[in-house]
């Protein structure tokens, strides 16, 4: 008797699905490198190399021909677009490598932390390394020595920046006055 129901059932629902399925695909072009760096899909022009990029219009892609899926090189734009030509050459715009934790940060001895802006965040994990779950500082130029709470360990932001950036930063930054902390009470040599 179970058999005979399992069997009705199985009728059912073979006279209710289709027997092919239609699938969904979607097929991508390959293109040879040579070809995206010397001619672009649309209008024929002209890709810059890392090295040809001089203004911010040269920061924007060619997009894709009529038709055709663009890939990331030709609808990149801005930071995007500059990361993506700088790997393309072998350039790692953005610095990605890790901060040294081979050693604890004193304050006489800190770790450095490059940055190009105003504002910089490092993730600290303690030392040894992974001692303790990421702890997030943040350093400005005006105030570029933090400590992790957790280790001890001491951070400073080194500007690699324009040095005549022209924007009147100073303390005031658009009307916003950084709150005070417990470190705006001690001495400056504890910071």
């Amino acid at each position: 008797m179970f058999l005979q129901r399992s069997a009705v059932a199985v009728a059912r629902r073979a006279a209710v699905s289709p027997v092919v399925r239609r699938s969904f695909a979607v097929s991508a072009i390959r293109r040879e490198a040579k070809n995206v760096e010397t001619h672009a899909a649309s209008g024929g022009r002209k890709i810059k190399t890392f090295n040809e990029v001089r203004t911010e219009e040269d920061l924007i892609g060619p997009g894709a021909a009529p038709g055709t899926v663009p890939t990331d090189l030709e609808q990149s734009t801005g930071l995007e677009r500059l990361e993506i030509l700088g790997k393309m050459e072998g350039v790692d715009v953005f610095d990605m490598r890790p901060l040294d934790a081979s050693r604890l940060g004193t304050v006489d001895n800190p770790i450095m932390v490059p940055s190009a802006g105003d504002e910089q965040y490092a993730g600290c994990t303690g030392f040894p390394a992974d001692s303790h779950i990421v702890t997030w500082l943040g350093m400005s130029r005006e105030r570029p020595v933090e400590r992790c709470p957790e280790c001890g360990s001491v951070y400073k932001m080194e500007y690699i920046g324009p040095q005549d950036d022209h924007h009147g930063h100073g303390h005031d930054h658009h009307g916003y006055v950084e709150p005070k902390t417990f470190a705006d009470y001690v001495k400056p040599q504890y910071w």
